[in-house]
């Protein structure tokens, strides 16, 4: 049940007009009233006798019997209340017990012999209803009414629990401002997908993420079109920015603009210099592999840095300290901003989608220590310098292996949110985590098919050997592993990590150490990215040689040919266990 409390409005009589008109967004079906301040006000909907006027005129005695200049110019307080989708049709003497509880709540009509403001209650539609009120009291006061959001929300969750409603998460004010109906009916009218507020926050959260100084996230800014008005004090320091869309404007034509901190709370100047002062004070983030095979402003090596960084960070938010694991899952989101930036168009939505729900997450009241999370904020540097990516070839492969590894780094991180009793954030991350699985299974469909066929080529003697080698390294997953489709793509990866000197054991050891899989569809696919990257094999097996072709000599041969023993461990090494 979620409860809406919009900011204080000027006409009562305009919104009884709409409340009891035939809707604008949805329609309305027999408006009617179901409670009021004292039971017995008139109601326009099911009374012919009565009018919208006479509704006004009771609900706003209180204020026009002061004196004009004691009215509040903005008297009218207004809150809709909605089921959740799929929750029951409650009957209209709930829902006036639902409003009477919510005006006491807020401290709109507190009851107990206190002096109240007028209010009623109107139901339009099956699932939910509207309560306006007038805010001034009885006695003449204002009402006791702070924080009547939060207060509104707190009530419904017991209303929820009393009456067998589907429960919402309770919320801790680390959310962005949600968009109002005002903003909302603009988008509309507009045609837009989305409201302004909702654009410009996706459009400055990924030009902080990258960002290294004032400078270029300004530049950024400007760059996607924004327009941008900077607050600077008379000692010519900046102190704050505002940023508005260019066709987005007011009645009198001006631009709207939305500082920072209305956007989100991570979004103020202050609160994104600390992520400049936290890289300032450590050194910068040491390169990971990958830059040798695929160029080092490559898009490719770009993803490939990033799985590195992922795989990193998740043992950092398993075990490391609740600020710094709190600093690391706030860069994440930078990396998923990024990666939807610069991804093929086939993937893009769904990583849209899940940089958009995991920004609910990448805040809590953990407050984070910037410059640890150096790392993950160096990969999305890379990103950003790295350009957009090809949807095909070695482009498309690493896609798909950053984007596999991502999605085990959400997953701890709605985890880390859980264990902390942060409900809306882990349920965001778990948001973010499914679609980062719909962009993976689109990402990852040429580059696996390719492997599983070059499994499909391996002889028999290779692949029992194998077999019998996957069931020594990982005896508890192995029979989950042979049985899965991906296992042929697996094989193929143990091939060519072995052909490339590596010790394929040891490589699975490494890979599964410290590493949950029990959320993964596939596990044979998860380790088929961990290998390659822990091997610095290419992502996209399309343009190596066949087995048993010139140039790509036979696999017995030369597994063969290799020393007997623990073998060597290849560019992973014995510095593999770190990673």
């Amino acid at each position: 049940m979620i409860p809406s409390v919009n900011p204080p409005g000027e006409r009562t009589i305009g919104l009884l007009a709409y409340l009891y008109g035939p809707g604008k967004r949805e329609e309305h079906v027999d408006p009617h009233l179901v409670a009021s301040f004292d039971g017995m006000a008139p109601d326009p909907g099911r009374d012919p006798n009565a009018t919208l006027k006479d509704l006004q005129q009771l609900l706003d005695q209180p204020v026009m019997a002061l004196a004009e200049r004691a009215r509040p110019a903005k008297h009218v307080w207004h809150t809709s209340v909605r089921t959740a989708p799929g929750d029951r049709t409650l009957s209209d003497e709930e829902w006036a017990s639902i409003a009477r509880r919510i005006v006491a709540a807020t401290g709109i009509d507190p009851g107990d012999g206190q002096p109240g403001c007028r209010w009623a209650a109107v139901r339009h539609a099956d699932d939910h209803i509207h309560i306006v009120a007038t805010l001034v009291t009885e006695d003449g006061h204002r009402p006791d009414d702070y924080r009547s959001g939060a207060r509104a929300q707190a009530e419904a969750r017991l209303i929820e629990k009393e009456l067998g409603l589907h429960e919402v998460a309770p919320g801790d004010g680390t959310a962005a401002q949600r968009p109002t109906s005002a903003e909302r009916h603009k988008a509309e009218r507009q045609g837009r997908e989305r409201t302004a507020r909702e654009e410009l926050r996706e459009t400055v959260r990924r030009a902080v993420a990258g960002a290294t100084s004032e400078e270029e996230f300004f530049d950024e800014l400007a760059g996607a079109g924004l327009l941008i008005r900077k607050r600077i004090a008379p000692s010519g320091d900046l102190l704050g920015y505002k940023v508005a869309l260019p066709d987005d404007r007011n009645k009198d034509g001006e631009p709207v603009f939305y500082p920072g901190a209305r956007l989100a709370p991570d979004l103020s100047l202050p609160r994104i210099r600390e992520r400049w002062s936290g890289d300032a004070q450590h050194h910068p983030a040491p390169r990971q592999e990958g830059a040798a095979r695929t160029g080092p402003g490559t898009p490719a090596a770009a993803r490939r840095r990033t799985a590195s960084a992922a795989w990193q960070a998740m043992l950092v938010i398993e075990h490391g300290d609740d600020a710094v694991a709190a600093a690391h899952i706030a860069a994440a989101g930078e990396i998923l901003d990024v990666l939807a930036k610069t991804s093929a168009a086939h993937t893009r939505r769904e990583l849209r989608d899940a940089a958009t729900a995991f920004e609910r997450a990448s805040r809590s009241h953990v407050r984070a220590v910037r410059g640890h999370d150096r790392a993950l904020r160096q990969a999305a540097r890379d990103l950003v310098h790295g350009g957009p990516a090809l949807g095909r070839g070695e482009d498309g492969a690493s896609t798909a292996m950053a984007i596999d590894m991502l999605f085990f780094l959400i997953t701890t991180a709605a985890h880390w949110h859980a264990k902390k009793g942060h409900a809306q954030q882990a349920a965001a991350a778990a948001r973010a985590a499914e679609h980062l699985r719909s962009a993976y299974q689109q990402a990852a469909a040429h580059p696996i098919g390719v492997l599983y066929q070059r499994g499909r080529r391996l002889n028999r003697p290779l692949l029992q050997r194998q077999t019998v080698m996957l069931r020594e390294a990982l005896p508890r997953l192995a029979e989950q592993i042979l049985a899965e489709p991906g296992w042929y793509a697996l094989a193929a990866t143990i091939t060519d990590a072995e052909a490339a000197g590596h010790d394929p054991a040891a490589l699975l050891s490494d890979a599964v150490e410290r590493r949950e899989l029990d959320t993964a569809e596939s596990v044979s696919d998860v380790l088929v990215w961990r290998l390659r990257r822990m091997a610095d094999l290419p992502a996209d097996a399309s343009e190596l040689p066949a087995y048993g072709t010139p140039g790509g000599s036979s696999p017995t041969r030369r597994a063969a040919s290799r020393p007997s023993g623990p073998g060597r461990r290849g560019a992973e090494g014995t510095a593999g266990k770190a990673r």
